[in-house]
Formats: structure tokens, sequence, C-alpha cells
């Protein structure tokens, strides 16, 4: 099974859409393993988007994102990295397909509502960044076969 590092970002917050995002995930046969409502310090979004350092829009992220609460959660399941950014549609809401998460929510790149790691590499690194080891809980649905196919 994969993991991946999901935020609902400020903005998702205050437009309280943090059930409708979850909801998404959820039906799309995602199990959630971590979650915890929280305000990002400045040294934990800068150790986040440390590989945009430098970059002209860098300390626009670290001030959006320390903005106000964030709502950040682990998500599990075959291929949960793809699964993910697939439901969360691109970048841009402009340029997102029908049906995800950034094309029926969103309006702006800067105001995208949620993040999701791009890679397995980025997925651990932003898990460990967000939670502590024992704030993981790995469990099994009673039906779990009727997402993954397996027995």
């Amino acid at each position: 099974m994969e993991r991946t590092l999901v935020l609902v970002k400020p903005d998702g917050v205050q437009r309280g859409l943090v059930g409708e995002i979850t909801s998404r995930l959820e039906k799309r046969g995602l199990k959630i393993v971590a979650a915890k409502f929280i305000c990002a310090s400045d040294d934990l979004a800068r150790e986040h988007y440390k590989v945009h350092q430098g970059k002209p829009f860098y300390e626009g992220l670290i001030r959006y994102i320390t903005s106000g609460p964030v709502m950040a959660m682990v998500w599990e399941g075959p291929e949960a990295i793809k699964l993910v950014r697939q439901c969360m549609g691109a970048t841009n809401p402009v340029e997102a397909a029908p049906g995800t998460i950034r094309y029926d929510l969103a309006l702006s790149m800067s105001r995208n509502l949620i993040h999701g790691s791009d890679s397995k590499d980025a997925a651990d690194f932003e898990i460990g960044i967000w939670f502590k080891r024992d704030e993981l809980f790995s469990w099994k649905r009673e039906n779990e076969n009727c997402f993954t196919g397996t027995n």
C-alpha cells in the first residue's frame, strides 16, 4: 500500500471544504491513516516548500500556507499518490479536468485548495515533516477487497 500527504490549504479550510475534499478521496477508495488540524509554523512551511526556495513565488507560498489552519492528512491505497493527484486536478484550476477538486471548487492557481505529494520520495519526506511516526495508524477496513481487488 502506498501513502501520500494531502493538505487542505488555508483557503479550503476557510471556505468549509475539508469535508467535501475528504469525502471525494474516501469515495475514490482511499483510506485515511492520519489527520490533524494545524497552523503551520514558518519553519514547517519552509521545510515543506524547500524545493521551491529561491524561486520568485517561494515567499508567497510561505505566507499562504501559514496564513491560517491547514487540515493535514495521510491517505493510503494502491497507487495513492497518482489517485490523489488525479482527484486534485492540475495545479491551475483553469487547466484542471472537469470533475476534479480544483476544476469544481477552485478559481486561481494561487488559491487552489489542496496539496498532494507528487512522488513516493516527496510523500515520504512530507509525511515525515508533518507527522510523527506514532500519529500514523495502520488499520484494515472490513471491505478492503472491494477497493483493492485483493482477498
